[in-house]
């Protein structure tokens, strides 16, 4: 194997896959990242057995070829060197790299001790999107998600495709995250309505890897989802089960409306969980003229504060008391001037959504006072 590439598109690559390196210590391959030269593409692959990204970068191959190399020295090393034209030769089991005043061997393994990359069994059928609108659609969604050990369900991201839109879902049991994504923003390729769950992980890795300038094509099979551009593919288990029903749980009448500026509101709760660390609340109440709120929070070590913060009110409600963080967590889903907040009698869900824009919103248990 002997091929020449510029450095940044190396580094390019290392950011991409790096996240997907296992730390089995049973299995010390998983260490490395897997390096194929062929055809002027130089394809760089890593795995932790539950995901595996790959990532193509043009080059200049002289030598087909491939190899295994531990990621983390590599890193340092591509990081650390300041030429910008590398060249790769692959000496038995080992890897050289020179430039015009440095060279440098990393010990290798062989590439066929790596693990074989799975594939998706049907690739006919598969959705297709930009990738800046499935990228904010799961950064939407999935706060309201949290990693759990005990219901996988719960620790995971749920596509429930039809024909008319693409829905995004996830929840911790205490919250609920929805995003609608309309069918005339994506087309699809015989692809039949299906619902899936991705890991949380997954989804998130996706989120991250993903160009917002890229298109980005879904595939999935009974047990994996595959997401592909035209340099990137990632691959990934799904989880078994069912995401939960939802859709009882989604209230729809209110004993309050609130509607407030969603900067302004957000601020207000940050300042509000500075005297709400230890037990995370925060208490809303609807102001005697029912032109504002009051926010606060106590606490008996530390102290107290009240912020009066001007909003629209439809109704009234005794005071709420919310997680600060759970109640912050919506502001970064919603993209408008305006927030939302639909209040329930007698600790029942609150709802939390634009103004203006039905597509996304969040659903949050208050927390129960005696």
């Amino acid at each position: 194997m002997k091929f020449i590439v510029i450095r940044s598109n190396i580094k390019d690559a290392i950011s991409v896959i790096e996240k997907a390196v296992g730390e089995n210590t049973n299995l010390p391959i998983l260490k490395n990242i897997l390096i194929e030269a062929e055809n002027n593409t130089i394809t760089f692959t890593a795995t932790n057995l539950e995901i595996a990204i790959t990532h193509r970068v043009a080059g200049k191959v002289i030598e087909d070829g491939k190899i295994t190399i531990p990621l983390s020295l590599f890193s340092s090393l591509i990081g650390n060197i300041q030429s910008d034209r590398l060249n790769f030769e692959k000496k038995e089991n080992n890897l050289e790299i020179a430039t015009d005043n440095y060279s440098a061997v990393i010990n290798g393994m062989p590439a066929d001790d790596f693990p074989i990359t799975p594939k998706i069994n049907n690739t006919e059928g598969y959705l297709e999107i930009k990738s800046i609108i499935l990228k904010e659609a799961i950064q939407q969604i999935s706060v309201a998600s949290q990693y759990s050990d005990l219901r996988p369900e719960l620790n995971s991201i749920f596509f429930n495709f039809s024909l008319e839109n693409l829905i995004l879902a996830s929840t911790d049991g205490f919250r609920l995250a929805e995003k609608s994504i309309p069918a005339n923003t994506f087309t699809i390729k015989k692809k039949e309505p299906f619902k899936i769950l991705i890991p949380l992980r997954t989804g998130l890795e996706a989120a991250r890897i993903m160009r917002d300038d890229e298109i980005i094509q879904i595939y999935h099979d009974e047990n994996q989802v595959l997401f592909k551009t035209d340099q990137t593919e990632m691959i990934s288990r799904l989880v078994e089960g069912s995401f939960p029903d939802y859709s009882a749980i989604v209230p729809h009448e209110f004993a309050a409306e609130i509607v407030v500026d969603r900067v302004e509101f957000l601020n207000t709760i940050k300042l509000a969980g500075v005297f709400g660390q230890k037990n995370s609340e925060v208490k809303i109440k609807i102001h005697q003229n029912k032109k504002a709120i009051e926010i606060s929070s106590a606490d008996q070590a530390l102290g107290e504060n009240n912020s009066i913060l001007p909003a629209k009110i439809k109704g009234d409600i005794s005071e709420v008391f919310f997680n600060w963080r759970y109640l912050s967590d919506p502001m970064k889903g919603v993209k408008t001037e305006e927030v939302f907040l639909g209040l329930q009698e007698d600790a029942g869900p609150a709802l939390v959504r634009s103004v203006s824009d039905s597509s996304y919103f969040y659903v949050l248990k208050p927390i129960l006072k005696s």
